[in-house]
């Protein structure tokens, strides 16, 4: 079913955090059954959580203030964070003979997130301390609030300098540098205010595991998207020479797998052909060097070449059909194609809110009838024109190498599954929630703080670079609490 047509509205409102502790401690009771209710989650584990309940215990005493910059590979991460904190966290901690007050965080959340999700979630949210920000403008209100709970919250903050999730278990996306200028702005207050407390940065790793390889439910899915494309679905038991007889010596050794991968390559390099022809044909967009030769179903592509050249190559032609349905947007809203994939998406994201949520739409009453209308199909426009954008995000994640490299079933479902949400974007159904292949263990890993005020000077050098390094250095952090 395609989405109902997008109509004018006031501007977003900001929502206040209004934290309650009433609706905590109901969430806190609540919360493995809703994990075992929405979730394939059936077993969260916590390393090294000793570190972290010594800086709750830092941060009660009033010697510190700190952020939780955590991975953001699936939707299921608010799950796994709330589960370490309210109840991993204190067991940990009483083990380790530290006595820790309420254990919970603030956290930064996406302002569109209410928007799909609904109203209600917007409330929780605001309940549980949760603070919004809009990512694609100077939010000022959001920024403030961030500012404020960061120096004087009850609670530590939170948040995913990844910005959204990736959908990958063992790729952190570049992150944003949000994060690291927050975290400047905490140690300038706290001078002011002249405090004494250190600013750090906790970095947290979370990975999923399945518990039994779902390689059964993955084979129907790929086969459901096979058919969803047009393509042939392919008899597992059939020989896919000579592609079969190349992939073994890029660490593919299994039949099963080998076979897996070629339908996964295939239907990569159908979907990719069929958009280039949708964007050459309706946009009159070129795609040089693209190769249009091959029917749905072909493999020659793969087969005939050395396949880790042939897999660059289908991320060459990725990065082209992302880089043109972005500027197809930027067209529409007047943008430059200027920064990185996600700064651009960021901005187009932003500049349709403007044009959906107006500022002059406060009070619609003062409208016409006619006036309305077309600000209604204003509105609907922009929502159309924000799809190529929505597409990229879900592609963006894609990369030519990451099955070939390493052929888990993790790393299959995980790229299966964000092209079943490029499908589903395709056909005007949302990505979420996805289908659950199997069980699922998750791994949260905690690593060796970063002291944000030991930078202090580099950042009254030059801002820009202290921003910059702290950056990287978290991203560096991140990746390696990454366990291949």
């Amino acid at each position: 079913m395609v989405n109902a047509p997008t109509q004018a509205q006031p501007p977003l409102e900001f929502i206040e955090p209004d934290f309650a502790p009433w609706v905590l401690s109901g969430m806190r009771r609540l919360l493995p059954l809703w994990i075992r209710w929405r979730t394939p989650l059936v077993d969260i584990r916590g390393e090294n959580l000793t570190q972290l309940a010594t800086l709750y215990n830092q941060f009660a005493q009033g010697n510190t203030r700190f952020l939780i910059a955590f991975r953001h590979p699936a939707p299921e991460d608010a799950f796994c964070l709330a589960r370490l904190l309210w109840h991993l966290l204190p067991r940990a901690a009483k083990q380790a003979g530290i006595n820790l007050p309420q254990t919970h965080a603030h956290f930064i959340y996406d302002r569109g997130i209410p928007l799909w999700a609904g109203q209600q979630i917007g409330w929780l949210y605001a309940k549980l301390g949760g603070t919004p920000i809009q990512r694609g403008k100077i939010d000022i209100a959001g920024l403030r609030s961030i500012r404020q709970l960061f120096a004087n919250g009850k609670f530590p903050m939170a948040a995913a300098p990844e910005g959204a999730n990736n959908g990958h278990n063992e790729i952190v996306s570049p992150l944003e540098p949000g994060i690291a200028q927050m975290s400047f702005w905490c140690v300038e207050d706290l001078r002011k205010a002249q405090r004494t407390e250190s600013v750090q940065i906790l970095p947290l790793g979370i990975q999923y595991r399945y518990i039994r390889p779902p390689w059964d439910a993955l084979e129907q899915l790929l086969s459901q998207l096979e058919r969803d494309s047009g393509m042939t679905t392919v008899d597992n038991n059939s020989t896919e020479a000579p592609l079969t007889d190349l992939l073994p010596d890029l660490g593919i050794a299994s039949e099963r797998a080998a076979s897996l991968y070629a339908r996964l390559y295939r239907l990569g390099e159908n979907l990719l052909r069929l958009m280039e022809a949708y964007y050459q044909e309706f946009y009159q967009v070129e795609f040089p060097d693209a190769d249009k030769s091959n029917k749905p179903g072909d493999n020659d592509l793969l087969g005939s070449i050395d396949p880790l050249a042939a897999n660059d190559r289908l991320a060459e032609r990725l990065t082209i059909l992302l880089n043109a349905a972005l500027q197809i947007a930027e067209s529409y809203f007047g943008l430059p194609p200027k920064g990185s994939v996600i700064d651009r998406c960021r901005r187009l994201e932003q500049a349709g809110w403007d044009r959906i949520y107006r500022d002059d739409l406060r009070n619609q009453s003062d409208l016409s009838i006619l006036e309305k209308g077309l600000a209604d199909r204003i509105a609907e426009e922009s929502d159309l024109r924000m799809w190529h954008m929505r597409l990229v995000e879900s592609f963006v994640a894609v990369t030519g190498r990451y099955v070939m490299e390493k052929p888990t079933v993790e790393r299959f479902a995980e790229t299966t599954l964000l092209l079943r949400d490029v499908m589903a974007r395709i056909q005007g159904k949302p990505a979420f929630p996805r289908p659950q292949l199997g069980p699922q263990r998750v791994e949260l890993r905690v690593g060796l703080p970063i002291c944000v005020s030991d930078r202090w000077s580099d950042y009254k050098r030059s801002r820009r670079k202290a921003v910059a390094s702290l950056t990287q250095d978290l991203q560096t952090a991140l990746e390696g609490l990454i366990v291949t």
